[in-house]
């Protein structure tokens, strides 16, 4: 009989509530750490560093040259030809260069004894503030050798959101890259805390003085290179302060999708217990010569817990630009993704819907043969047709591995729900793609379907060895834990989740119960094998004029793969029928699609500006329709589909963490959805 992937344990429930699970893998006891004698992120580098001295593990390259390219265009704009110049920036690079642990810890000696003879320490408060680099880590785990606590901020933060983590925890020191400066320049004169600016990277001039005199005649306020910092800390070497396990490691700040990002504090505790349910449930499926590519934020706390596990188990790590990560954007050489050539990646759904648009966008182009074999190859795999499903993956399938570098094996969606078609459609084309399911408060990690499961599309998996997960009822919505299969909200508990949140114990109290119970807000299902499924969000439930409830961000992820949507933000009134939503149409699939079904003119499906073409009613309906149809194929009720939607030609309002700020957007088009809603 097969194992099923998470065991009830613990007494009889009270009423409203399921019964206790927890991994398969931790049944007795929660993973606490990933070895014995760590218990904390210093002893995470140490054991790692004692293992793998001499193997690397960082990866990084260099812009060598800028390539500035001008090209003339003809746009159709209210009905005439105008011709604009555009310009394209496209970007050549060096090749992978890597340093190996030793070197990296030499660096950390002397990168940790600067920050001790600036005078930081457990007593101060430190800020990252800089895009996914080396030297991200670098910093953060000179923090952890001085026991300095640090806090996150996104790097394509605004000046408000910027403020905001620099001002609340009290910041001292802030460690940022050189084309960061002047954003931190615009705010250092409100920042009055700060007294020491690291950066790395070539800085304007003009940037460097903006700063200086927005700190004014600061007393102790200086701005360093990173390279003088490390000097300093060569000169005057100081001793590791090892932290202790309860002690603050960092206060990790979410994107803040409902208003000011909140900040998670997290201890050495719950880092490291967070790194040994990840190995714990994923060692078994990783080799030897497996490498990680890391692009998405390090303020994301899924991307900084995966790269400490993969620094923990001895992973190579090549870091990644998004802006070269395929080949669109370099010159003369290959993407980031093609030229490290992982084994392992993360995404999140934004990422993979972009990449199976941009596959289909090239296949439906190439129309006649090409898109017959692609569709044909398709089917074959999709039907497990014995031989021919291997003959479609060397043949058909085989380009689209080699813009990866050929040897992609594991990838994981998390951050935000995926579309079932977008999972299916990559795991069948490029890599297993598996779903996760985590958040800051949990250290990015309360379930991960790995390949055992990985029986459907929908799961988020197998709970992570480190927490255990309960249902509690959610009446209003139908949501039951006697149900089958039990569902209800989700609620987590255990050495990998927060105690609370900075300098907000009303959301502390709100968010975890007396028990330490923290109520994710998440509903979930338990399946037959164990697996947790995410069906819904309790905050996003809206009651429809008939009295039932639709689950917007649900309906978000599936609406989503429609290849005629970029984004979409679903709204719903409790006076309609139905929802409606505002859609940022896909231009290059909108485009192809206008020429081939002559809704418009050859010369407006090719020239005019999206802007024009948002405003057409024939437009809008074809996009309804095609987002429709994709709900219908999902199994939508008819009270899921869409009444009406809005055409913007612009990107709609997100946070840091590429999540939809649906407040801003509800009042952004607030007066658009009154003339035609509900």
């Amino acid at each position: 009989m097969p194992r099923s992937a998470s065991v009830e344990v613990g007494p009889d429930p009270p009423k409203g509530e399921g019964k206790i699970r927890r991994s398969f893998l931790s049944v007795d006891k929660l993973a606490t750490t990933p070895a014995a004698g760590i218990s904390t992120m210093v002893d995470v580098y140490a054991h790692a560093l004692k293992n793998f001295p001499n193997q690397p593990v960082m990866g990084w390259r260099e812009i060598t040259k800028t390539h500035n390219e001008e090209k003339e265009i003809t746009k159709i704009v209210e009905g005439k030809e105008v011709k604009e110049k555009k310009k394209w920036t496209l970007f050549e690079m060096s090749d992978y260069q890597y340093q190996t642990y030793s070197q990296l810890d030499e660096k950390l000696k002397h990168t940790s004894s600067g920050l001790a003879h600036l005078g930081l320490g457990p007593d101060t408060r430190f800020n990252i503030y800089a895009s996914t680099a080396p030297n991200w880590q670098l910093l953060a785990h000179s923090c952890f050798r001085q026991s300095i606590c640090f806090c996150t901020a996104y790097d394509t933060l605004g000046e408000e959101g910027l403020k905001h983590s620099l001002n609340e925890p009290e910041v001292v020191g802030v460690f940022t890259n050189a084309e960061l400066l002047g954003t931190l320049g615009n705010v250092i004169s409100d920042t009055t805390t700060v007294k020491f600016v690291i950066y790395d990277g070539k800085a304007d001039e003009a940037a460097i003085e903006k700063l200086k005199s927005g700190a004014g005649e600061r007393e102790g306020f200086r701005l360093l290179h990173l390279d003088e910092l490390i000097e300093l800390g060569k000169a005057n070497p100081a001793e590791i302060r090892q932290p202790k396990g309860e002690d603050t490691a960092c206060i990790m700040y979410t994107s803040g999708s409902t208003g000011a990002p909140k900040g998670v504090i997290l201890t050495h505790s719950n880092l490291i217990a967070a790194v040994g349910g990840v190995q714990l449930l994923l060692i078994d499926y990783l080799r030897p010569d497996d490498t990680y590519i890391a692009y998405l934020p390090l303020a994301h706390i899924l991307e900084f817990i995966v790269e400490c596990a993969m620094l923990f188990m001895g992973i190579p790590m090549g870091y990644a630009k998004v802006k070269t990560l395929t080949q669109a954007s370099v010159k003369n050489c290959d993407g980031d993704l093609k030229a490290f050539a992982p084994s392992l990646m993360v995404g999140v759904p934004a990422v993979w819907e972009m990449v199976r648009k941009g596959v289909l966008a090239k296949v439906n182009a190439a129309g006649g043969v090409k898109k017959s074999l692609f569709n044909g190859a398709y089917t074959v795999k999709k039907n497990k047709v014995p031989v021919l499903s291997g003959l479609a993956d060397a043949v058909v399938f085989k380009a689209m591995k080699e813009q990866t570098g050929g040897r992609l094996r594991l990838a994981l969606s998390g951050g935000a729900a995926i579309s079932k078609e977008t999972q299916e459609f990559l795991d069948l084309t490029l890599v297993q793609l598996l779903q996760g399911y985590g958040m800051t408060e949990s250290c990015g990690m309360c379930a991960i379907l790995t390949p055992e499961f990985f029986k459907s599309y929908g799961p988020v998996g197998v709970p992570v060895p480190a927490i255990e997960v309960k249902l509690k009822d959610v009446p209003d919505a139908g949501y039951f834990s006697t149900n089958d299969p039990p569902q209800g909200e989700v609620l987590i508990r255990g050495p990998a989740v927060t105690k609370g949140y900075f300098k907000r114990d009303d959301i502390t109290k709100e968010t975890i119960t007396e028990d330490g119970w923290l109520q994710t807000g998440d509903v979930g299902q338990w399946n037959k094998d164990g697996t947790l499924s995410l069906i819904d969000r309790k905050k996003n439930l809206v009651k429809l004029s008939g009295g039932e409830y639709i689950a917007i961000e649900r309906l978000e992820s599936t609406y989503k793969s429609a290849s005629l949507v970029a984004n979409i933000c679903v709204y719903a009134h409790q006076d309609a029928k139905q929802p409606m939503a505002i859609i940022f149409p896909r231009e290059d699939n909108l485009r192809s699609e206008l020429s081939s079904s002559g809704i418009v003119s050859a010369s407006e499906a090719k020239d005019a500006d999206l802007e024009e073409l948002c405003k057409n009613e024939k437009v809008r309906q074809l996009i309804l329709k095609n987002v429709n149809a994709v709900g219908k194929k999902a199994g939508f009720k008819s009270l899921e589909i869409l009444q009406t939607v809005i055409l913007t030609p612009e990107e709609l309002p997100l946070t840091a963490a590429q999540k939809l700020q649906r407040k801003d957007i509800e009042v952004q088009f607030k007066d658009r959805i009154k003339k035609i809603y509900p």
